[in-house]
C-alpha cells in the first residue's frame, strides 16, 4: 500500500462515468515506469493497456540502419495500446519511457471486454467514444509533427518539445540529455545544442548536465511553431477537460520494473472527495 494522493491522474480514467469505474478499475494495477524501460517493440502485441499518470512515453520509428524519430508522445492525457482497439493487434513502432513515473495498466482481455461492453446504459458506450477520439488527436499529433519536422527549424522544433513535455509533466523541470532529444527530434546534436543555448541565453530555460529546468513557458511559447497551438487545440477539443479528484487507496502496487510482465490483483479504486 502507498500514498498516491499526489500522483496526477491519467485524464482518460477520470472523464469516464462511476459505473465503468465499476466494472473496470477494479482490475488495474498502479506499476512504476523506469526510465528507458520499452513497452513494447515494432510489431509486438501487446499484453497490457497502460494509462500514464506522471510518465512520459514516446512513440519511435525505427529506420533499418538504427535511426529513429520520435513520432508521438503520450502522458497523463492518454493511452499506450491503441492499436488493440483499432483493430491492428500489432503497431510499426517502438514505445519507450522518456520520463520515468507511473502509469495504471490493465490486462489486454479485461481493457477488450469493457471496450466491446454491449450498449444498454446511459453510459455504456463511453471508453469506446473517448477513446477513438482521442485516437483522432493522437493522429493529429502525428501527422503535425510530421510536418514540423521538415518545415520549421531545431529551434521551433525543440520549443515545441519542450512545451509538449511540460504539458504532461507535474513540475517544469526534465531530466534528459541533449543526445537523446537529438534522437527523438531526429536531427543534429550540434542542432539541439545551439537551440538550447538560445533558449537558456535569452533566460526562457536553465540547462546543465541532462538537466533542464523551464524558467519561463510565457516566454517559449511566443518562440514556438504554429504546430504545438494546432495539436494542443485539437486535444483541447476532442477531450473532456481534466476532472479534479485523484483516484487513491486501497489497490496494490508493482514496485519492481521486473513485475511489469507480472499480473498483480489489485482492490477496488476510489474517487477522492472534497470532504462531506
Amino acid at each position: 500500500m502507498t500514498n498516491l494522493e499526489a500522483l496526477r491522474q491519467n485524464h482518460l480514467l477520470g472523464a469516464l462515468p462511476a459505473d465503468q469505474y465499476e466494472c473496470l478499475f477494479s482490475h488495474l494495477e498502479l506499476v512504476p515506469m523506469p526510465l528507458g524501460e520499452v513497452l513494447y517493440e515494432s510489431g509486438e502485441e501487446l499484453r497490457y493497456v497502460y494509462f500514464p499518470t506522471t510518465c512520459i512515453v514516446s512513440k519511435f520509428y525505427v529506420m533499418e540502419n538504427g535511426a529513429s524519430t520520435e513520432i508521438a508522445v503520450v502522458g497523463n492525457e492518454g493511452i499506450i495500446g491503441i492499436s488493440l482497439f483499432m483493430g491492428g493487434g500489432t503497431m510499426p513502432n517502438r514505445a519507450i519511457v522518456r520520463n520515468e513515473g507511473y502509469a495504471y495498466r490493465l490486462r489486454r482481455h479485461l481493457f477488450m471486454q469493457a471496450f466491446d461492453r454491449p450498449h444498454r446504459g446511459p453510459h455504456d458506450g463511453a471508453l469506446h467514444q473517448l477513446l477513438l477520439r482521442y485516437t483522432q488527436a493522437l493522429i493529429t499529433q502525428i501527422a503535425q509533427s510530421a510536418v514540423c519536422n521538415r518545415h520549421h527549424s531545431v529551434y521551433q522544433q525543440l520549443c515545441r518539445w519542450l512545451l509538449q513535455s511540460l504539458d504532461r509533466l507535474a513540475s517544469n523541470e526534465l531530466t534528459i540529455t541533449q543526445e537523446l532529444i537529438s534522437n527523438m527530434l531526429g536531427v543534429r546534436r550540434e542542432g539541439v545544442t545551439e537551440a538550447a543555448g538560445r533558449l537558456q541565453k535569452a533566460g526562457l530555460i536553465d540547462y546543465h548536465r541532462g538537466h533542464i529546468t523551464i524558467l519561463d513557458r510565457q516566454g517559449l511559447e511566443t518562440q514556438v511553431c504554429e504546430c504545438y497551438q494546432v495539436v494542443k487545440t485539437e486535444f483541447d477539443r476532442l477531450l473532456p477537460p481534466h476532472r479534479s479528484g485523484p483516484l487513491i487507496p486501497p489497490f496494490r502496487t508493482v514496485q519492481t520494473p521486473e513485475s511489469l510482465k507480472t499480473n498483480v490483483v489489485p482492490l477496488p479504486l476510489q474517487r477522492a472527495g472534497r470532504g462531506k
